[in-house]
């Protein structure tokens, strides 16, 4: 982690084309290089490698099938102990071979048991039939075993059923239909059946005990074995109309007791064969999965890095012979020596007569953005660049981020029980991270947390020291040292009684007595303010000055961090223009409260407490250029105070016009000034070609005052333009100075109402179990400490920390980055196998 990003370098990379493909892979191990597209105007579907793309499109889509056959079989993917690299061009045939044939084999073993299962049901479907419609044959009462029936014909006796009947003796004939239908579908069924056949059937259902899977969707189903009787060709006919139109599932019906019983040992002995082979299958099945997932993880990397190859190697355009492929790559200067040592190795791989090589090359254009990271800074980093990354060669607030950012979540946060808690879990987090990073979890809420677990762990540490500071653990204080304030002293300067203690329900500690105050606290603020009933206003003059101090500080040290920009980009007269403007317009005002603050502290002793004036109204005065009526400050305090207020005013229009006329005068200066331009170009030009032949990286040069562009041309120049830049900033920084610093007390409103919830709290939840002297209140207070501690984390540590993070967020962003730091760059995004997420990995099969 640096202070400013990376120097980087523009490269071209002379690929032969026998090793082309092994240099991008070594490249793509490493990750040190961001390619540039050299075909814009290209088509995607018109280059080179289009077809080998097709072809790891292809091998992804069989390994996406495999993965999904695995996951089904609740089989593990287990991950490659060493990571394998992208496969030779001349090995990619045989790998595409091996998937293919997986393929044909799964999906063939798959049609089987997926037929056989069919099968399966269907066997046991029908014997559920026969079993169920053995019973309506063989019933002697119909109303009893039947159920639910319609009929048409009410003379019809109890023989109807075996025949025997006046219709068969007019030539009708007597016909069965029986099947299984959705539990959820027989009413509307029998509904049907009776308006169109005119009641000329008798239906008979019942429940089948088990569910039984549907053959079309594979969903599990109630089903309902149905027999129906009726008379006529035309009424079966219309029967079977209506089955079909309610998806059910026809058996043929046995018409005698023999016959059905030879069904009956049939269908035991197939089912039996079925499972049998259905059993087999699948271990079959298993064995095939098993043996494709252990390389299936293999696989997967492999077909990633060879598709990201070709991705690159289509970015790269052919010198004229064909035999050479070039490309271009964004690298930091400091990685130069591995990317030629990683060319090497590819050209070595490769075989190639001609090796590889790379050469620097000057640009105008605007290097990315690299700032190097490790697992404890990026947490930080991410939060600076969700304002916006940074540009290049800039100063990055990051280091400073990594300090600042927990030390004022903790002045809002500031409580030791609740900061103990929370750097509990996140060293829990970090102890066990190898755990988790390799577990890999699904939910987003959780992986938001552990990504930040670094930041949880120092907010949760600074928030035990501000806690510390304010003395406050859980809403109570902790009298570590002994108080400071003692109340013997009272009594034995006669200044209190015992008639005073019966009288009074309130008492007041004079300071001015000896022995009643002692010194201050060694460290925090005194136990005894816990007990005061002044507590909150003395804890709301504390926070209020303290939130101000700070923010005068935080906004004064962003200030300053622009020098360091001004003096790398040699913007000197920035310096001078904007920076010491700025920095007197805040320090004068603000700056001057923070003194004002600190005198009051000092000055006043015990004794002359009650003289010290306000200091609001004091500061008030001073931009009235008023004199107090009241007691100064100090002496020549009114002065002081006119001579601050000129310099803040007369630093605003040096900062609305300086750098607008400067420009103006640098851009259209005389004999002298041009003589001067003309001196820096061949100086410049000088510096640039020395620069080139060491082979040095081409930095862009953001320096105004040479009036040059980096062409060595003059710069375009429009005075309206920048002096409207100029004037939006500088009626934003002086508005700024004003809002922000009342920013600030968001330090003071958040401290205290965290202190605030967490007394409230403990005197609703907590104290109520503890004042229960009973037995009885001992169990109690199991019960009430765990609800005390499903609000503290719920409430205070969960949605107050959430809170407190957002707004140490925004004075970040708003009141500390945007006083130095612009945040339009370009990250840089390498060429890293371990960056690229394949296809299976989007899809959560891995």
């Amino acid at each position: 982690m640096g202070f400013r990003s990376e120097e980087m370098c523009l490269a071209q990379l002379f690929l032969q084309s026998g090793s082309a493909y092994d240099c991008i892979s070594e490249l793509g191990e490493i990750g040190l290089v961001e390619f540039r597209d050299l075909n814009p105007i290209v088509s995607s579907f018109q280059r080179r490698f289009v077809s080998e793309i097709k072809r790891c499109e292809e091998m992804e889509r069989i390994l996406g099938y495999l993965l999904r056959e695995i996951k089904k079989a609740n089989i593990a993917v287990p991950e490659a102990e060493v990571l394998p690299a992208a496969p030779a061009p001349k090995n990619v045939l045989e790998i595409m071979e091996q998937l293919q044939r997986l393929e044909v084999e799964l999906s063939e073993v798959a049609k089987n048991k997926e037929k056989l299962q069919r099968n399966l049901l269907e066997l046991t479907e029908y014997t559920h039939m026969l079993r169920i419609t053995r019973t309506f044959m063989h019933s002697r009462s119909r109303h009893e075993a039947l159920g639910p029936q319609y009929e048409e014909f009410p003379s019809l006796d109890t023989e109807a059923v075996t025949g025997c009947t006046s219709m068969q003796r007019l030539g009708a004939k007597l016909g069965f239909v029986s099947g299984l239908i959705q539990r959820a579908k027989v009413e509307a069924f029998e509904r049907m059946l009776w308006r169109v056949c005119k009641g000329y059937t008798i239906l008979s259902y019942t429940e089948v005990d088990e569910s039984l899977a549907d053959l079309d969707t594979g969903e599990i189903n109630k089903n309902v074995v149905f027999l129906i009787s009726f008379w006529g060709d035309q009424i079966g006919q219309k029967v079977q109309k209506i089955c079909d139109c309610y998806h059910c599932h026809l058996y043929p019906h046995p018409e005698t007791d023999e016959e059905r019983a030879d069904v009956m040992d049939s269908l035991r002995t197939r089912i039996q064969d079925l499972q049998n082979v259905l059993h087999r299958t699948e271990d079959y099945l298993k064995q095939v999965l098993h043996k494709a997932s252990e390389s299936a993880h293999s696989w997967m990397l492999q077909v990633k890095k060879m598709k990201a190859i070709y991705h690159i190697l289509n970015l790269c355009s052919f010198d004229v012979t064909n035999k050479c492929l070039i490309a271009e790559v964004w690298c930091p200067v400091s990685d130069l020596t591995n990317l030629r040592r990683a060319l090497e190795d590819g050209s070595r791989k490769g075989d190639a007569t001609v090796p590889s090589f790379v050469n620097r090359i000057p640009s105008n254009d605007t290097p990315p953005t690299l700032l190097r990271s490790n697992k404890f800074t990026s947490g930080f980093q991410s939060i600076v660049e969700a304002y916006g990354v940074g540009d290049y060669r800039e100063a990055s607030p990051t280091p400073y981020t990594i300090i600042t950012f927990p030390f004022l979540f903790a002045v809002m946060f500031g409580d030791l029980g609740h900061g103990a808690v929370m750097t509990l879990c996140a060293l829990w987090m970090v102890l066990t991270e190898k755990d988790h990073t390799r577990r890999r979890p699904g939910n987003e809420i959780w992986r938001t947390f552990f990504d930040g677990r670094y930041i949880m762990l120092m907010m949760g540490l600074f928030s035990i020291y501000t806690g510390l500071i304010y003395n406050d653990c859980f809403s109570k204080s902790l009298n570590i040292f002994g108080s400071s304030w003692s109340v013997k002293a009272m009594f034995t300067e006669q200044q209190w009684s015992n008639e005073t203690l019966q009288t009074n329900a309130l008492l007041t500690l004079d300071p001015n007595i000896s022995g009643v105050f002692s010194g201050p606290y060694p460290l925090g603020i005194d136990p005894i303010w816990n007990m005061a009933v002044n507590r909150l206003a003395f804890l709301n003059s504390y926070k209020m000055k303290m939130s101000v101090i700070i923010g005068v500080i935080h906004m004064s040290f962003g200030v300053g961090l622009s020098v360091f920009n001004y003096i790398h980009f040699r913007q000197k007269f920035k310096i001078y223009l904007l920076f010491l403007p700025e920095l007197l317009f805040l320090l004068c005002l603000f700056g001057y409260l923070v003194f004002m603050i600190f005198y009051k502290w000092l000055a006043f002793s015990v004794r002359d407490s009650r003289l010290a004036p306000s200091i609001l109204i004091h500061f008030i005065n001073m931009f009235l250029m008023q004199e107090n009526d009241n007691t100064p400050l100090y002496p020549g305090q009114m002065g002081l105070q006119v001579f601050l207020m000129v310099v803040a005013l007369l630093s605003v229009p040096v900062l609305l016009l300086g750098k607008p006329l400067y420009l103006y005068w640098l851009h259209h200066g005389g004999k002298t000034l041009r003589v001067h331009r003309v001196c820096l170009f061949f100086c410049g030009y000088e510096r640039v070609r020395r620069v080139s032949e060491e082979d040095l990286s081409p930095s862009i040069v953001h320096d105004e005052e040479d009036g040059l562009s980096d062409s060595g041309g003059p710069q375009e120049f429009d005075f309206g333009d920048v002096f409207l830049h100029q004037a939006i900033h500088t009626i934003e920084f002086c508005l700024g100075c004003i809002s922000n610093s009342a920013s600030y007390l968001r330090l003071w409103a958040l401290s205290l109402a965290h202190a605030q919830l967490s007394e409230v709290l403990w005197a609703m939840v907590m104290r109520l179990g503890l004042r229960m002297s009973s037995k009885l209140g001992v169990l109690l207070l199991v019960p009430v400490f765990g609800v005390f501690a499903v609000l503290t984390v719920s409430i205070l540590l969960v949605m107050e920390g959430l809170s407190a993070f957002l707004h140490a967020l925004r004075l970040h962003w708003v009141e500390f980055q945007n006083k130095f730091y612009s945040g339009t760059g370009v990250k840089f995004a390498p060429f890293d196998f371990s960056l690229l997420p394949s296809a299976c990995e989007q899809d959560g099969l891995l």
